[in-house]
């Protein structure tokens, strides 16, 4: 089953992101174990080459810890997991208020939005 990529990315960035999100929704618990370089270069219809980088980048943000002759394993280290959360989503909001303001839309009409979409009234 191939991962379908976009072009705007590198292909080894969109793979990190994805790891990160299954991370910080929680499909990747604290202290599991990744498939091999191997398995999820196969998985993701990538080059170990490339899967190799995901997961050393992975390593020195301090995401996962590979332990010699174990693998690479998600890191245990909750307060990392909760600043990583919180890293996505400051990037996220950033990413987002930047488009909102080059389309000169103003932050009541996105709130506004928001509120619809979510279903809340609050």
């Amino acid at each position: 089953m191939s991962i379908e990529f976009t072009p705007d990315k590198p292909i080894y960035q969109q793979l990190i992101d994805r790891i990160l999100g299954d991370i910080i929704r929680g499909d990747l618990a604290s202290g599991e174990k990744l498939p091999s370089v191997r398995e999820y270069a196969i998985e993701a219809g990538v080059n170990a080459n490339t899967m190799q980088r995901v997961y050393k980048e992975l390593e020195q943000m301090e995401i996962t810890e590979t332990r010699r002759g174990q693998g690479s394993f998600v890191t245990e280290n909750e307060e990392r997991i909760a600043a990583l959360r919180h890293e996505m989503k400051e990037q996220l909001v950033t990413t987002f208020l930047i488009s909102v303001e080059a389309f000169g839309f103003t932050r009541d009409e996105m709130v506004k939005v928001l509120i619809e979409r979510s279903g809340s009234n609050d």
